[in-house]
């Protein structure tokens, strides 16, 4: 009999693993409650206007029309019960499976304070990002329509907590876009005067790149006009400002890039991490069950003695180890250990901007325009879909030739949000 394999989540890990299934003699259900897959190092550049949502996604069955094996359903795992091979949906249904791949990612981790997630939202979603956008542009917007009305110039304050990739990059594009872009687009305020403040509470930025790389990453900033605090833990988010101990500094936009938290399957497994992620064996499962694969960010998967961090990357090569896993037991072969190759990390600020820690053709670091016309190739390269990758690579003309927002659009608050309008 065919076995069949479910796969919950459509993000890398999740999408990898079907598509490595997909020619193999088994029956997929592939679970995700959205119907599209993110392509989630370019959310920062959706949220700022550079792209539109349709640019970094592509819709699951899209991708996975070529694998009639693979099928897709829009909905929500709420619980798993690994003791008897059955995981349970949002709509009532229950389905058993022979193998289950858990690829369900992660969320914001706000330490404790999720009441701060109204006033300081984080970047994981489609949704996060054009809510982001909201809140950026309505800030200039509010401020031309006050300094119209009255004359007094109010100042615009943004403020992004964690220097991690996603809180430099997020710093280094309001600040290259707030002064190549909009800067001749407002006629009572001047965008480039707004002042952006990246908060990090370790000695320094970009902690798990080398020093050498995370100091120009930090020059870099300070050169396109980025305040740059490190050692510095905030402890209280407010509607207008953020508290580092005594000390209130204005803020009129607050993000949060500080920390993430795995998702709440997590609690179905025994053994866990601190951070909700669950600790897997070398062959990428949970304590007990040879026949679940944890894969991506919900996994705590240590190699040389040290966590591997979660980055796009380490999911795609874990769920297309778990499909391979599954193939040699269908076959008969034993299993292999998951070893994670590191071809390493790029992070870009801005226009011409970037720092890169290559460890694959060649080893080398690179930082300028050497490693951001690296990022803009490597990322082109991995997007999903030719249709993607010639509209992004359009998106990006416009912006850098023209300096012009390809997607600069203020959506509407969804009623009833509880998110404050700025």
């Amino acid at each position: 009999m065919r076995k069949k394999v479910v796969i919950i989540g459509g993000g890398f890990a999740g999408l990898s693993a079907a598509k490595a299934l997909s020619h193999q003699p088994v029956d997929i259900v592939l679970i995700d409650r959205r119907n599209y897959h993110t392509f989630q190092p370019l959310l920062y550049q959706v949220a700022l206007g550079v792209l539109s949502a349709s640019d970094i996604t592509q819709p699951l069955r899209t991708a996975l029309r070529r694998a009639p094996n693979v099928q897709v359903l829009l909905d929500e795992v709420s619980k798993i019960v690994p003791d008897i091979g059955r995981i349970t949906i949002a709509s009532g249904s229950c389905v058993q499976y022979d193998y289950l791949i858990v690829a369900s990612g992660a969320t914001h981790s706000y330490f404790g304070n999720e009441t701060w997630e109204s006033d300081a939202p984080g970047l994981k979603s489609i949704d996060n990002a054009i809510e982001i956008r909201r809140r950026i542009m309505l800030a200039f917007e509010d401020a031309e329509r006050n300094a119209w009305d009255t004359y007094i110039t109010e100042p615009v304050n943004f403020t992004i907590i964690g220097g991690g990739p996603t809180g430099v990059e997020l710093a280094g594009a309001i600040r290259d876009i707030s002064t190549f872009i909009l800067k001749h687009e407002y006629r009572f305020v001047d965008p480039a005067a707004c002042k952006v403040l990246l908060l990090e509470g370790s000695p320094r930025i970009l902690a798990h790149y080398p020093d050498e790389l995370s100091r120009k990453a930090e020059g870099q900033l300070r050169k396109l006009g980025v305040e740059v605090h490190t050692n510095t833990r905030v402890t209280q988010v407010e509607k207008d400002s953020v508290w580092i101990g005594d000390v209130r500094l204005p803020s009129t936009v607050t993000l949060w890039a500080a920390g993430v938290e795995a998702s709440p399957l997590g609690k179905c497994f025994r053994d866990t991490h601190r951070s909700g992620a669950v600790v897997v064996n070398e062959f990428l499962n949970p304590k007990g069950y040879s026949d679940i694969f944890v894969c991506g960010d919900l996994a705590h998967f240590e190699q040389d003695g040290k966590r591997v961090a979660g980055v796009a990357q380490l999911a795609m090569q874990m769920g297309k180890h778990a499909a391979k896993m599954i193939e040699e037991d269908t076959l008969g072969r034993p299993r292999t250990a998951f070893r994670y190759f590191d071809k390493g990390d790029i992070a870009t600020i801005g226009r011409h901007r970037a720092v890169a820690d290559v460890r694959w053709p060649f080893t080398t670091r690179l930082s300028g325009y050497p490693a951001w016309l690296a990022w803009l190739l490597i990322h082109l390269f991995f997007l999903a879909g030719f249709r993607n990758r010639a509209s992004v690579f359009l998106s990006w003309g416009l912006t850098y030739l023209s300096r012009s927002q390809a997607a600069g659009l203020i959506m509407e608050e969804p009623k009833g949000s509880n998110v404050d309008r700025r």
